[in-house]
């Protein structure tokens, strides 16, 4: 009588290394993802360790609301003659304030337009500009994609000085700016924040504020210029 040999299954015998590898690549990915997740548990905690900092003025002064409600830039001293004509300025910083109604609308549409193009939308960031800065600008290199800072933010930063702190001068002072600007949003209304932006910006030459802007470079009123002067200033 012949008894045949049972014949072996070649692929039964690579099943062993084939659980094994399965098995290596389940444990490799679990390793990563608990790597990714401890990476961003880590990256959590340290933003709001750096945020409870600089909310707290461990890195630097953040005004308060109260102090906020009390801003004022320094004007010039001016002197008129009998006829009511201006025959010059005494000044640290050659400015003069102007309210809301005594801007043309040129200069508030070119500036929102330029600057803040949701400027009505949020209430001191613009967490839609601050997504286009990082990937474009931070991780593509693309310099033309602009900048992520609303008019509130840009307020901050002219009336109070950033800090250096070293490495972390950056991330410190785009908080702070942030903080500040929420607050300004919370104190003002978007026309007085408009009037406080274009009362306190620099147009060079020791010139701040669209009222001597456009009197240095038009000749005439705010409340005057037109589409191109109001472009030309804004840019």
């Amino acid at each position: 009588m012949v008894t045949k040999k049972p014949k072996y299954n070649k692929l039964s015998k690579k099943e062993p290394g084939r659980r094994t590898g399965k098995k290596h690549k389940k444990s490799l990915r679990k390793k990563i993802f608990i790597y990714l997740l401890l990476l961003v548990a880590t990256g959590i905690l340290g933003f709001g360790i750096l945020f409870m900092a600089v909310f707290l003025g461990y890195t630097g002064h953040v005004p308060t609301s109260t102090q906020l409600n009390e801003i004022k830039n320094p004007q010039a001293s001016e002197v008129f003659s009998d006829d009511g004509r201006l025959l010059g300025r005494y000044y640290t910083e050659n400015r003069s304030n102007v309210r809301f109604e005594e801007i043309s609308p040129n200069v508030i549409h070119a500036l929102i337009a330029t600057e803040d193009a949701r400027f009505y939308e949020h209430r001191g960031i613009d967490e839609i500009a601050l997504m286009r800065v990082l990937f474009k600008t931070i991780l593509l290199g693309d310099r033309s994609a602009g900048g992520g800072s609303t008019l509130s933010q840009q307020i901050a930063k002219n009336l109070f000085p950033r800090n250096d702190v070293g490495i972390l001068s950056m991330p410190v002072n785009k908080l702070r700016e942030a903080i500040i600007a929420y607050r300004l949003e919370r104190i003002y209304t978007k026309e007085e924040i408009l009037t406080l932006y274009l009362n306190t910006v620099p147009f060079g030459e020791n010139i701040f504020g669209i009222e001597v802007a456009s009197e240095r470079y038009f000749s005439k009123k705010p409340k005057d210029l037109t589409v191109d002067e109001a472009a030309v200033l804004v840019g």
